[in-house]
C-alpha cells in the first residue's frame, strides 16, 4: 500500500471519527468506533469499518449512518482538499464480538474494584 493511501485513509478516519463524535446522534448507550478505513488504490472507494457496543444496535447504527452518508459525504468532500475524495461506504467490523467482549472483561475488573 502507498504512502499516500495510508495517509488518505488515517485522514478519512480521523475526520469522520470528528464528524460522527460531533454530530451524529446515536441510541443512547451505544458506543460506535471506527476501527479502520479501506481505500482503493485508485481513490474512488473508501470502506470505513466500525464497531459497535452492543453489538445488537449494529443494525440501527448502520441505518443512521447510511441515511446521512449523502451529508457525511459532503462534509469529508469540504474538509478534502484533494480530487477524487473517496465514496465513503460504512461496513461492520468482523472484529467486534473479541472487543465486545474485552469490554465485559473491563466491566468484571472494573465492578471489583
Amino acid at each position: 500500500m502507498s504512502k499516500r493511501l495510508q495517509r488518505v485513509n488515517q485522514l478519512i478516519k480521523k475526520e469522520l471519527s470528528q464528524i460522527l463524535l460531533r454530530e451524529a446522534e446515536f441510541p443512547p448507550e451505544v458506543l460506535v468506533t471506527i476501527t479502520r478505513v479501506e481505500s482503493t488504490p485508485n481513490l474512488i472507494q473508501a470502506k470505513v469499518f466500525i464497531s459497535v457496543i452492543p453489538e445488537e444496535k449494529f443494525s440501527d447504527v448502520l441505518r443512521i449512518l447510511n441515511r446521512n452518508i449523502y451529508t457525511l459525504q459532503q462534509k469529508i468532500n469540504q474538509r478534502f482538499k484533494m480530487r477524487p475524495v473517496p465514496q465513503i461506504k460504512f461496513v461492520g467490523e468482523k472484529k467486534t464480538k473479541e472487543a465486545g467482549r474485552i469490554e465485559e472483561i473491563l466491566e468484571e475488573i472494573k465492578e471489583k474494584d
